[in-house]
């Protein structure tokens, strides 16, 4: 018996043979999907404003393009060209995406003379949706342009440019 019992021990006690171990495999996979992208086919354009010599004001322009005024500014009949920022986002069609919109922005006439334009709107407002069908969808963007009294009469522009930051969710 203690020769079967050392034969037993000799060939299983230094096998390979396990009994409490089992194995079993998953496969692993990553969908890389469209990236998120944003392009603007529509400046932000404030038009003609008239200045009061000695009261400041401002100028409202929403998203849907129409302007208001406030303070010592006059929006005359001749308007300019008034349009507010548009913005196309693609990507994966039915995704959410985040909007970022800038702080302020300063205009310039090229010279020493300077206009702040901030608490810009859009939209949609901080979120949207890319459409089912073609993974796209339109921001309109619009801000507050502060007008100083007395400004100097000329072309302001923003050099920097107005930027808007999308993310998806």
């Amino acid at each position: 018996m203690r020769k079967l019992l050392l034969l037993l021990f000799v060939v299983f006690g230094f096998s390979d043979i396990s009994f409490g171990q089992v194995n079993e495999t998953a496969t692993s996979s990553a969908t890389i999907i469209t990236p998120i992208a944003i392009t603007k086919s529509i400046d932000l354009n404030f038009g003609s404003v008239a200045v009061s010599p000695t009261i400041p004001g401002t100028v409202v322009l929403v998203p849907a393009g129409t302007r208001s005024k406030t303070g010592g500014v006059t929006l005359p009949v001749t308007t300019g060209t008034v349009s507010s920022a548009k913005f196309t986002v693609t990507g994966l069609a039915s995704s959410t995406y985040s909007i970022s919109l800038p702080g302020d922005i300063i205009l310039s006439d090229g010279s020493s003379h300077q206009m702040i334009v901030g608490t810009f709107t859009s939209t949609p407002t901080s979120t949207g949706t890319l459409g089912s069908g073609t993974g796209s969808e339109d921001i309109l963007v619009g801000a507050t342009l502060n007008v100083g009294a007395a400004q100097t009469a000329g072309l302001y522009t923003n050099a920097a440019g107005l930027v808007v930051t999308v993310n998806y969710n």
